[in-house]
């Protein structure tokens, strides 16, 4: 006898059931994917307003062109051609602190700050911690989309749409101002920002906001895979590498 049990999910010789509902009967045809991931993440149905954002959200962060993930995902499958898991694995493993999965670092500030008597005094602190740590303020910054990220205002017209605009919103909005200010110039609210203050407005805690990011960067990384067979892109960029870093002895 053990005490381990699951409530997400069992199944008999005839049927499957997810959370207490029928698989065929109950959800295939009449449920979204999006909904789905809501449904196993939070064990409830989300409201149509709740599908609407996280599926925003999740098509958000599906592609961004030549990145590590599909850079690594385009290398892997060049090695191992008819396994396309082990190209999306390899890629999915760069959803870090660094690329796609700083949500939930920005998500756990936000949820921290939210009861915070003074608000206002809460984000400067956040901020001076940071800078004086000497690192980077999760949710804030991009290497490309300057002065700002184009992703974030469109999240936040797609949240207010729904309804479920409001209070973390408001708060990443006040720590943008209070960031702005210490630096002395304007630093972008980037798309992982964003996306963490919609996934708290939506009911989703921090702790499964990477796993969104994995969800969402697998169907990109399967574009690039399939793109991959057709153009054999990975074999020249190891072919650009082999004659533009050059080897060089190390000093005596």
């Amino acid at each position: 006898m053990t005490d381990i049990k699951t409530n997400i999910a069992t199944s008999d010789a005839t049927s499957i059931t997810v959370r207490g509902h029928d698989l065929v009967h109950d959800l295939m045809g009449k449920c979204s994917f999006t909904a789905m991931v809501y449904f196993l993440l939070r064990g409830r149905m989300p409201a149509e307003p709740q599908t609407r954002v996280l599926d925003a959200c999740l098509v958000t962060l599906m592609e961004h062109g030549w990145t590590p993930t599909s850079l690594i995902a385009r290398l892997a499958i060049d090695s191992v051609p008819s396994e396309a898991q082990v190209g999306i694995a390899a890629g999915l493993l760069a959803v870090g602190d660094v690329f796609v999965g700083t949500m939930e670092g920005a998500g756990r500030i936000l949820a921290a700050g939210l009861d915070a008597p003074d608000p206002q005094a809460y984000c400067r602190d956040v901020v001076a911690r940071h800078r004086a740590e000497r690192k980077p303020l999760p949710g804030f910054g991009h290497p490309f989309h300057k002065p700002d990220d184009p992703r974030p205002p469109r999240l936040f017209e797609i949240a207010a749409a729904a309804g479920c605009g409001g209070r973390y919103i408001g708060l990443l909005t006040m720590l943008s101002a209070e960031l702005d200010r210490a630096m002395g110039r304007h630093i972008t609210i980037n798309a992982t920002g964003a996306i963490a203050a919609l996934l708290l407005e939506i009911d989703l805690p921090p702790e499964v906001m990477r796993s969104i990011a994995v969800i969402s960067r697998s169907g990109g990384l399967a574009g690039h895979l399939a793109e991959e067979r057709t153009t054999h892109a990975a074999r020249r960029i190891w072919q650009l590498v082999e004659e533009h870093i050059p080897y060089e002895d190390p000093e005596p």
